[in-house]
């Protein structure tokens, strides 16, 4: 058997969601905090389901079909799926225990999860008057076993199964499903409470309570009601019709993912288990289909939205804008003079929206050309630049339709976009637009002068709050005229890669990024061997490129220090004994979601340092528009590698990513206790102070 040289990617992401698991287990955390990581948890899982598990059932069958195919992988597809349920069971067990403790703490705070079964005569009467008020009219109950097939059930959806007996005879009964609406109704319903009491009833018990309302008609008397979930296969298959558009085949990709396989059923374990074989048969699920026993809540998703009924009130700390732009009412005077690097979301995002509404309003700007990934559902960037087209700008948006599950959202930003007489471009078949781009032109007299931004997260107001990215505004021109070039490759794809090929400034997927970065690695190797110092600093959201990862094994045996920040998926194995402890990783898990990626090279002292938007995975470096761009001002520099090295010093909330896996937090005994997002904060809020009192006198 071959010598196993990657963690395998599936396994080493279960890893990083056992991570999130531990933040909802961590006592320190506030409560509304834990609930919300289950929430993440969830999410994170049904994605995971809908993708990779679907992914690996997919190539299953291929192989099944092919027995002769050569994957390229080091295990077999069944292996994995094997591995992944064993610890998905192990995981929804941890789950449903923190759960529990989590709601004997909230009895400790006077906050109660009610039943249909114990309510108030007053509560009845409170949720009987909601459900006639605000959910009828969005329910319809399916009465199953009528139907020539198990009707259409959707993939983000949980469903009441619902089994209907009468007293007299124990052979009448009937099988009904119920959709639970959460998204037109609300999972939560604060319920009337005593004084100093908070009391809360799911949606689902709502309806559960109302069953006999519900079903008069058919004159049942007894009622068991259980909730499930089914998850399906996620991914497009967006077909080679040259006959349609881009646009009608990502519709009708759409429209196919309504049809894609289960790949999870997961189901109250006291269900009644003539209900549950029944589905499982009509869903046409096997013992191989990732049949999930769980508790009595099921979509955790939404509890990431639980109501704020919490004694203690947040100690998020709030946004504050940066120092550069404290002393300048526009925020385009100070980038045409020097670059402002924004570090989310310590600071402001108020700045790239102020930036665009500067853009829109000014009226010697006579372009914007921005790219668009994922967008906030009530989108300020849009706003600002609707109103540039309205001025009479030229507004180019590359929106990305292919931004998985933000599809449908995108389609409607490019019906509104265009109404509005925006250009919008479309992408490129097979090749995701990820970089985080914006260039703006102006005409000052006979000058032209350029301007913009290269960030490592999306343009969304909402998710900046939340985010820890990097966002670089400049009106460097080696970098604007690179930015010019891509777009220039974004609108006429089809002549051909020239236009990327004359990139000199920024690294850009999937040209030349790889390629780049294994050459400075060599260099790295070569100082080591020379007996120079030499190191690679390393902070990404996933790393699982085998060539980048062996070149990082192939420095550490020749003595480069290599140190890396990983938040998710980790596929670097390494070996001890020839690496010597060269190699060093860790992943912070905490209240912001850390998703910058920064790469910092030693050579010799002379440090390139790189902002980028890709992860090192293949389908970034290959198969996506990325970009990478040096970061060369000395002061932004420093701040940077300032921040990377709090970030590893954490020893509260970082743990050591090992070839085990094992998640164990970086010892903080003997040591004073480093928490690298408070501590970041504190260190940019009192650069900000120190710039204030230096600009005052």
């Amino acid at each position: 058997m071959p010598k196993k040289t990657l963690i395998q990617r599936d396994i080493s992401w279960l890893s990083f969601n056992a991570r999130v698991l531990q933040e909802a287990n961590d006592p320190t955390v506030p409560l509304k905090e834990r609930i919300r990581f289950l929430g993440i948890f969830s999410n994170n899982s049904d994605e995971f389901f809908r993708v990779r598990v679907a992914t690996l059932k997919r190539m299953l069958e291929f192989a099944e079909k092919r027995k002769k195919l050569n994957m390229h992988m080091e295990e077999a597809p069944q292996t994995i799926l094997d591995q992944i349920q064993t610890i998905v069971l192990q995981q929804q067990n941890e789950f449903n225990r923190i759960w529990t403790g989590i709601l004997k703490e909230l009895k400790k705070e006077n906050i109660h999860l009610v039943d249909e079964k114990h309510l108030t005569k007053e509560q009845q009467l409170f949720v009987k008057k909601y459900f006639d008020e605000e959910v009828r009219s969005n329910i319809i109950p399916l009465m199953i076993e009528s139907l020539p097939q198990l009707p259409y059930l959707r993939d983000k959806s949980i469903y009441l199964g619902v089994v209907m007996r009468k007293k007299k005879s124990a052979y009448q009964q009937k099988y009904s499903l119920i959709e639970v609406p959460a998204k037109a109704v609300g999972r939560f319903i604060l319920l009337p409470s005593k004084p100093h009491e908070k009391q809360i009833i799911l949606l689902e018990d709502v309806i559960r309570f109302n069953l006999p309302h519900i079903f008069s008609y058919f004159e049942y008397d007894q009622f068991d009601s259980h909730v499930f979930k089914v998850t399906k296969d996620a991914e497009l298959d967006i077909d080679n019709d040259v006959s349609t558009t881009f646009v009608e085949k990502i519709e009708k990709g759409l429209k196919n993912r309504r049809k894609g396989k289960p790949v999870r059923f997961v189901y109250d374990k006291e269900m009644d288990a003539g209900l549950l074989e029944y589905l499982i048969r009509r869903l046409s699920l096997n013992r191989k289909s990732n049949i999930i026993p769980g508790g009595r809540i099921h979509n955790f998703r939404h509890f990431m939205d639980f109501p704020d009924v919490f004694n203690a009130k947040s100690t998020r700390r709030a946004a504050f804008t940066h120092a550069a732009l404290q002393t300048s009412m526009r925020v385009t005077d100070v980038i045409v003079k020097q670059d402002v690097m924004l570090h989310f979301p310590y600071h402001s995002f108020n700045a790239v929206i102020d930036l665009l509404r500067e853009a829109a309003m000014d009226p010697d700007v006579t372009s914007i050309k921005i790219t668009a990934y994922r967008l906030a559902s009530h989108s300020k960037v849009i706003n600002a630049l609707i109103n540039a087209a309205r001025n009479g700008k030229e507004v180019v948006v590359m929106l990305e339709l292919k931004a998985r599950f933000d599809e449908e959202a995108n389609l409607e930003w490019k019906k509104i976009l265009e109404e509005e007489g925006v250009t919008v471009l479309l992408g490129i078949p097979k090749m995701k637009i990820h970089a985080k781009l914006c260039i703006i032109k102006k005409r000052q007299g006979n000058k032209t002068i350029q301007y913009g931004f290269v960030s490592t997260g999306n343009l969304n107001e909402k998710t900046a709050t939340i985010y820890g990215d990097h966002c670089l505004l400049t009106s460097n021109r080696n970098v604007m005229a690179d930015i010019n070039r891509i777009f220039h490759y974004l609108g006429n794809w089809k002549t051909g890669i020239r236009h990327l090929q004359l990139c000199k400034t920024l690294l850009v997927c999937p040209l030349n990024m790889r390629r780049v970065f294994l050459t400075m690695i060599d260099r790295e190797i070569r100082h080591a061997k020379a007996g120079k110092k030499a190191g690679i600093i390393l902070k990404v959201n996933s790393i699982s490129d085998a060539l980048l990862i062996h070149k990082l094994n192939e420095a550490a045996r020749a003595g480069v220090e290599i140190r890396m920040v990983v938040r998710g998926i980790f596929c670097a194995l390494t070996d001890p004994k020839k690496t010597k402890g060269k190699v060093s990783a860790i992943s912070i898990v905490d209240e912001y979601l850390e998703h910058a990626r920064v790469i910092i090279f030693h050579n010799l002292g002379k440090e390139k340092i790189f902002i980028s938007s890709a992860d090192w995975m293949v389908r970034n470096l290959d198969h996506r528009i990325e970009a990478a761009v040096p970061i060369n001002d000395p002061a932004i520099c420093a701040e940077l590698k300032d921040i990377i090295h709090i970030q590893l010093r954490d020893n509260v909330k970082a743990r050591i990513l090992d070839n085990e896996l094992t998640n164990i937090y970086v010892p903080s005994a003997g040591k004073k206790r480093v928490r690298s997002q408070i501590e970041t904060y504190h260190y940019l809020y009192k650069k900000n102070i120190v710039h204030s009192e230096v600009s005052r006198h």
